[in-house]
């Protein structure tokens, strides 16, 4: 059996101010395209100023979202090359 070593670089860019984190996710598959996913934390009002709590709330939400897309994808893959509408990929 062949094995092939295959990676992805997943990218993470965020965006704050004092009460918000907003999180852009991107990857880039071998095939040229580019799935994207955002994601956003809220800090309450009496919560201390943690901009990486923030950053790692939104981050995680924007990977979920990402998640999400590539099962998506991959379930419109299976559909597209078998003709038939395949079973929900589950997590």
């Amino acid at each position: 059996m062949l094995h092939t070593a295959v990676g992805w670089h997943v990218e993470l860019e965020f965006m704050e101010d004092d009460q918000h984190t907003r999180a852009a996710a991107l990857v880039r598959l071998p095939d040229g395209t580019e799935v994207r996913a955002h994601g956003h934390a809220t800090r309450h009002q009496i919560d201390s100023n943690q901009p990486r709590v923030g950053e790692e709330i939104a981050g995680a939400r924007a990977l979920n979202e990402l998640a999400m897309e590539l099962l998506s994808k991959a379930h419109d893959e299976i559909d597209a090359a078998s003709g038939r509408t395949s079973h929900t990929i589950n997590v």
